[in-house]
């Protein structure tokens, strides 16, 4: 039987679009090798230290890179070093309220920690003997100034000098007066 030309037509038509899509995998292949490499390239620049869930870190305009140092992380219920809970902040409440004030400024637990730490260390140079050994806070922002400040009187006292305090970092455009949209 024959065929009009409208029906070859549209057989033609329709064979052409029933088959089935072709996946071109080249394109995308060079696609996630471009992505791959420039994730490689650009994953160096940050360095983000890892955050507690139970720290909530205050907001600052800070500039510098924290560098890879002791972490000490203080929350409402502990002090850990290196993901290792040290002494509870109760604990420390009640030491300073039973010991003189020169202990009460001096964390023993503490203190044991991180000079077991500065023992495993390698030795210091003369430049970083006067500076002493770098480590980094991250304190919660609830926490009082008072531990704060003892925390980082028994980080001195044990050699580690060199104290950074962890920051969540905003834009200075928020911060600083002046900048905002009204001037």
């Amino acid at each position: 039987m024959k065929q009009s030309l409208r029906a070859k037509r549209m057989a033609k038509h329709h064979r052409r679009h029933n088959s089935a899509p072709k996946l071109n995998l080249v394109s995308l292949m060079d696609i996630f090798t471009i992505l791959v490499f420039f994730l490689l390239v650009n994953s160096s620049d940050v360095e983000v230290l890892t955050n507690d869930k139970t720290i909530e870190l205050p907001a600052s305009v800070a500039d510098t890179v924290p560098e890879t140092t002791v972490v000490v992380k203080v929350n409402n219920e502990q002090i850990l070093v290196g993901g290792r809970a040290i002494v509870a902040i109760s604990d420390i409440a009640q030491a300073a309220e039973a010991g003189a004030d020169e202990e009460a400024n001096n964390i023993a637990e503490l203190t044991k920690e991180l000079e077991y730490l500065a023992g495993k260390a390698r030795e210091l140079t003369e430049e970083q003997q006067q500076t002493g050994r770098p480590i980094t806070i991250m304190g919660d922002k609830a926490i009082p100034y008072t531990l704060l400040k003892r925390i980082m009187n028994t980080c001195a006292q044990a050699g580690y000098r060199d104290i950074s305090l962890a920051v969540n970092k905003t834009s200075d455009s928020a911060e600083q007066p002046g900048t905002g949209a009204d001037s």
